[in-house]
């Protein structure tokens, strides 16, 4: 076997790691001395004859398992953006490893004691806030993964919290597999009417890779968004539909209709276990929603707020629809994104394909990058010397004002074999401090953009630039980073708070001073026309009803799915169908279902938490409107942002430091104006 990085100091360029040393073989050898060095360490917490104090064991315990995050970044990191079924093979066999591994931590009886010992005297310890903050949030951490329960308890939590890691893996591989799998292989270029030629031209070339004549369409964003949006031939529509819907939903080796009923009868399990009625009341004490009522609340107020507007949106497009289709014409699911985009044009002159010239990879990423110096100062520089873990991936030295280094930043643009859709932020290391400095992260964004085509750079729609300031204002949280503490760096914050520094970037995307920095058309070098700035601002709370209430869907069946408090044995579609009835505005499509697929709440981490991306928008709107006022590169205001929210991570309280920033609590009002929707009299 190679010599294996992950057992070597040696480190690159800024501690970064040696990608190109990488070997698959690798990884269990260092998860296994990973695992032991790290048992090592809480042994020798758990051994001290001292008396517990914040430094011994607390921040002890905060400091111990470096190695063992390294190759978890990496390979969790990788097996996401770089799979294979090697890899896939390996997390089957090292994830039970790492739910044992945990669960070993979590119910160690000398180690909670001396947790337990400390958090008794909070008090009276003269902890800093962000010393109380990792206080409570170790101790809750332990209670939360029973600490508390007796031997047997234990032994019963201990099998659950294993099976349920295993079934969570499971369920997010079949996705995979499944998204993957299906290929719709098209010979007539006929059948490829109302496609852009770029998308035609990636479609060739996705065919030609795989050593085939014809155009490819598959699941993947890039290509599924555009066919569904611009592809003229109904019945192909239908069926990329119907394949997307009906993910891991077959009675198959890769279907997730029994793995949905074990994962949340298994959830129940647990809850119950450590003292709770149901899933959704054990996550949501370390939320900022705090119950499901207040979740439910703010679901059933907004849903309230936009359904009258997304009802008429719906019937707007189906009549505009019957225009050309006649009277009887049913709008369908697989309808939605063609003719919205067709009237989104018609009524604003605007589409993507107009758009598109605009918004070339290149010109966008140095905007927004742009936005990010404008605003905190931070400059970009590429480094060829850092390695990545693709040819495609580049990384950037990134340096604050003054020219301290702060952070390394990966981007990963564009759909490959192995990558799972979608878009995500990661890190490779949190940032922290050490001996009194600054330990820089790692920071990676992923996404999956449409790549260049022959004499074609890679052009994004307007949602995909969208889509990267999302991600980067992520990046910006763990680049920005200043604590003491990794567990309480950068994104490690309250799930319903994350989002708040993503969303807010995508306020930018509608202003025409930040599109005035960039848009430039990538043939003739023009800017982008300043009546078609005002065309996509016109056109930015278009069927803004219907998003919301889509997005109010989702949260509904995560809550009913963890709201649940006895064990599921019914049809995971018939209850789903139940779950979204109150958003539901298209028909309901036979043999598709969201929640075999749905892996944000399944294998995602989101299980209770997916209500937190409107939790967010009220946030952000709320937090924009505080740049509106002072202008929206005002750099006080930037700063204010940076030193309350980006920078502080969970060191304090979310609602704390908001109202530090913005100066009050936040409502839902700011998003209905930023909307245009009106509250019912």
């Amino acid at each position: 076997m190679a010599k294996n990085p992950f057992l070597s100091s040696q480190r690159g360029a800024f501690g970064t790691f040696p990608f190109n040393e990488l070997k698959t073989e690798h990884y269990e050898p260092a998860f296994k001395k990973a695992i032991e060095i790290h048992s090592e360490e809480i042994k020798r917490i758990t051994d001290n004859p001292e008396t517990p104090t914040f430094e011994n064991t607390i921040e002890a315990l905060d400091a111990s398992g470096a190695m063992l995050s390294e190759v978890a970044n990496i390979f969790f990191n990788l097996n996401s953006a770089e799979s294979s079924d090697e890899m896939m093979e390996i997390a089957q066999r090292v994830s039970p490893l790492l739910s044992k591994h945990q669960n070993n931590i979590s119910l160690n009886e000398a180690l909670f004691k001396r947790i337990k010992a400390i958090y008794d005297q909070r008090e009276s310890l003269g902890l800093t806030t962000e010393q109380a903050q990792l206080l409570k949030k170790t101790y809750l951490s332990f209670v939360n993964n029973g600490a508390n329960l007796n031997e047997k308890e234990k032994e019963l939590y201990r099998n659950l919290s294993e099976k349920l890691d295993q079934l969570t893996l499971n369920f997010g591989q079949n996705v995979l597999i499944e998204t993957n799998k299906f290929e719709l292989l098209i010979d007539n270029e006929d059948d490829l009417k109302g496609l852009p030629e770029d998308f035609k031209a990636a479609a060739k070339a996705r065919a030609k890779a795989k050593g085939k004549e014809g155009w490819l369409i598959d699941l993947s964003a890039p290509s599924y968004i555009a066919f569904m949006k611009y592809a003229d031939n109904r019945d192909l529509r239908e069926k990329l539909y119907k394949a997307y819907g009906s993910r891991a939903f077959h009675n198959d080796a890769n279907g997730n209709k029994d793995i949905v009923k074990e994962i949340v009868n298994t959830r129940i399990e647990i809850a119950n276990l450590l003292g709770h009625p149901d899933y959704a009341t054990y996550v949501l004490q370390e939320k900022m929603a705090k119950t499901p009522e207040r979740v439910n609340k703010l679901l059933n107020d907004l849903l309230e707020a936009y359904a009258p507007t997304a009802k008429e949106e719906v019937k707007e497009v189906e009549a505009f629809a019957r225009k050309s289709e006649g009277n009887a014409f049913r709008l369908m699911p697989w309808d939605w994104s063609y003719y919205s985009e067709k009237l989104k044009s018609d009524k604003f002159n605007i589409d993507d394909n107009i758009l598109k010239p605009y918004f070339e990879l290149e010109s966008v990423k140095k905007g927004v990058f742009g936005l990010a110096t404008s605003l905190y100062g931070i400059t970009f520089t590429k480094s060829d010397s850092i390695q990545t873990y693709h040819p495609d991936v580049e990384a950037y030295e990134v340096r604050d004002a003054n020219g301290d280094f702060l952070s390394v930043l990966y981007v990963d643009f564009h759909p490959r074999a192995g990558k799972r859709p979608g878009a995500w932020m990661t890190e490779f290391k949190a940032q922290s401090r050490k001996d009194g400095k600054r330990v820089a992260p790692q920071i990676s964004i992923v996404m999956n953009f449409t790549p260049a085509t022959g004499n074609t750079p890679s052009l994004l729609t307007f949602d995909e630039v969208e889509t990267l300031l999302h991600e980067f204002g992520h990046a910006l949280h763990g680049m920005l980073s200043d604590v003491n503490y990794e567990s309480l760096a950068g994104t490690s914050v309250y799930q319903d708070f994350v989002e708040l520094p993503s969303q807010i970037m995508e306020n930018w995307a509608t202003e025409k001073d930040f599109l005035d920095r960039f848009a430039v058309h990538y043939r003739t070098g023009e800017k982008i026309d300043p009546k078609l700035i005002q065309q996509i601002i016109d056109a930015s709370n278009f069927n803004a009803g219907y998003a919301c209430l889509r997005q109010l869907s989702f949260g509904n069946l995560d809550m009913a799915w963890h709201s649940l408090q006895k064990p599921f044995t019914g049809d995971i579609d018939t209850f789903e169908q139940k779950a979204m009835s109150s958003t539901q505005l298209l028909p309901v499509v036979d043999s598709t279902c969201m929640s075999s697929s749905f892996s944000h709440i399944f294998a995602g981490g989101y299980a209770a938490g997916y209500y937190g991306y409107k939790w967010a928008e009220v946030l952000d709107a709320d937090a924009f409107s505080v740049f509106k006022k002072h202008g929206i590169f005002d750099k006080a205001t930037a700063e204010s942002f940076r030193k309350n929210i980006l920078s502080k991570g969970g060191s304090d309280d979310p609602m704390t430091l908001y109202i530090r920033f913005k100066g009050s609590e936040p409502t839902i009002d700011a998003l209905l104006e930023r909307n245009g929707i009106k509250r019912k009299e």
